[in-house]
């Protein structure tokens, strides 16, 4: 029987990484997904197959999966796509199992993010989906600017639950990660927002993808947890986080942070803490 009270987490050196302002030499960046390949995460979010343009820091994603040790891992690898042409590339790679794909409840944001509208992206949602079922892939979509948005656009949780129900119904997505994208949830929105999914969504595995300052987790992760989410995406150090949000203290949820909140609230860590301690000292020379 399935442990009601069990938390998944995925990592996110992929998220950490791709605005990080000088390039991470490959061999670096293999050497440390080796080591988080290591500790017990459900999955790591380890690159991206998307323009070199828009991403460079991740131009070599596909040099460094040919170096991952993921047959000896429990971990599942999780690639992000923003179009058909990158899920083509993704897919002809046995080690991924996960194709994610950014869709964004703001038109502005979405337009930004993968220069395509939400109209569009649906589509491509629509197309990716069809690779993943051909391939045997899963496909996560990242409900982003999920809790609000900078740009004065309206967002309410109707609309999230709106574009969601269609992304499950329409389009057959079973996996949804809601993203607070410039950190502006709260725990009302938090509660809101899971509650009113999980009630419409049954059968959809809700995720939460925070952005957020240092310390300012808790809260939020219980909200999370008593309206019923167990999917949670961390980065050591709380690296990452969006450009837009023009705050460089709104990072990713802090994966140590994280397993904090577990002990403090006597939930069960399912990571490896001695192969923990040697990545959380990896993180701190990685990221330098």
């Amino acid at each position: 029987m399935q442990n009601k009270s069990a938390v998944k987490l995925i990592e996110c050196p992929r998220d950490a990484m791709q605005g990080w302002t000088h390039f991470i030499p490959t061999a670096k960046k293999i050497e440390y997904i080796n080591a988080l390949l290591k500790l017990g995460f459900d999955t790591i979010d380890f690159g991206s197959f998307v323009s070199p343009k828009a991403i460079p820091q991740l131009a070599d994603t596909a040099a460094v999966i040919e170096q991952l040790e993921w047959e000896s891992s429990a971990s599942k690898l999780l690639a992000i796509v923003a179009n058909k042409r990158g899920a083509e590339t993704a897919v002809g790679y046995e080690a991924i199992h996960y194709l994610g794909f950014p869709f964004s409840v703001s038109e502005t944001f979405q337009q930004k993010n993968t220069n395509s509208g939400i109209t569009e992206s649906l589509i491509r949602v629509s197309e990716i989906q069809e690779l993943c079922v051909q391939h045997k892939k899963e496909m996560v979509v990242y409900i982003s600017m999920g809790f609000g948005n900078p740009y004065g656009e309206a967002w309410s949780p109707e609309i999230a639950l709106h574009w969601s129900d269609r992304l499950v119904n329409e389009l057959g997505v079973e996996i949804l990660a809601l993203s607070d994208t410039i950190g502006c949830a709260n725990t009302d929105k938090v509660t809101n927002l899971f509650t009113s999914l999980s009630a419409e969504l049954p059968q959809v595995e809700l995720g939460a993808h925070f952005h957020m300052h240092p310390g300012t987790a808790s809260p939020l992760l219980t909200a999370a947890y008593a309206a019923g989410c167990r999917r949670f995406d961390t980065a050591f150090k709380g690296m990452g986080g969006c450009p837009m949000a023009q705050d460089d203290l709104t990072g990713n949820l802090d994966t140590e942070e994280f397993t904090a909140w577990l002990t403090k609230n006597n939930i069960e860590n399912p990571l490896n803490l001695e192969a923990f301690e040697k990545a959380s000292k990896a993180a701190s020379i990685f990221f330098k």
